[in-house]
């Protein structure tokens, strides 16, 4: 398995998904600016911005730790951004369609834990190795949090500008309901993050499973006779 360099190369198949996605914001705000909706474009170059997050963390040039996140995180925020702007957003406004909310809130799960597993391992550093299951429960908590913080947006709005995100105008059942169903989902989707990024950074799925693998038995190994040599050097077992 190589190792990242300060920027890393994207592939062409996901460089394509990037600016596919960024031109379908760009017509979708247009659209609504020709058709007098402020609100949707503003969206659509809001959602924009969010697309280049990971060309913006490679500013820092390799000096700060999040410039290692990979760009499968960027990728996957992406088709999670033009889902949720454009798709969903039509299929609210246009259709009858009724569970687009609950199916963001799962994919927001499976993104924000698919991130925070990649974002605990590049915080701990390169010289430093991170276990699988720290990072994977690092993962768990921090898309859950992502979700409880979320759900924290909604009652604010509600309750200040009287929006009616968490389907109710009041307190009441209604609103209960719709915040736990979306926690529900939402923490469903993180589980199933969590396991699909801990599988694949440790060799148990993908097509490089068994480089992965290799890679990662041997960084174990360096780093248990790294922590013996530490632990004679300062006397540990006498």
């Amino acid at each position: 398995m190589k190792k990242l360099n300060k920027i890393t190369p994207i592939p062409m198949a996901h460089q394509v998904i990037w600016w596919a996605v960024r031109a379908s914001l760009i017509i979708f705000g247009v659209w609504g600016l020709l058709h007098d909706s402020v609100t949707q474009f503003l969206m659509g170059l809001f959602a924009i911005a969010f697309t280049h997050l990971w060309d913006m963390f490679q500013l820092f040039g390799g000096k700060s730790f999040i410039t290692r996140v990979t760009y499968q995180a960027q990728t996957m925020l992406n088709l999670f951004i033009c889902f949720g702007v454009v798709i969903g957003y039509v299929l609210n406004t246009k259709t009858n369609f009724q569970y687009v909310d609950l199916i963001e809130h799962f994919i927001s799960g499976v993104v924000a834990a698919y991130f925070a597993y990649d974002f605990a391992v590049a915080f701990q550093g390169r010289s430093r190795h991170l276990s699988p299951g720290l990072a994977a429960l690092f993962a768990l908590c921090f898309s859950c949090f992502i979700l409880v913080a979320w759900e924290y947006y909604e009652f604010t709005m509600d309750r200040l500008y009287g929006y009616t995100l968490q389907v109710s105008p009041i307190l009441g059942e209604d609103g209960l309901v719709d915040t736990m169903i979306d926690m529900i989902l939402a923490g469903a989707g993180s589980v199933v993050g969590m396991f699909w990024v801990a599988f694949a950074r440790n060799g148990i799925i993908g097509k490089n499973r068994k480089e992965v693998r290799a890679y990662v038995k041997a960084r174990s190994k360096t780093d248990r006779e790294r922590e013996l040599k530490y632990l004679e050097e300062h006397d540990f077992y006498k």
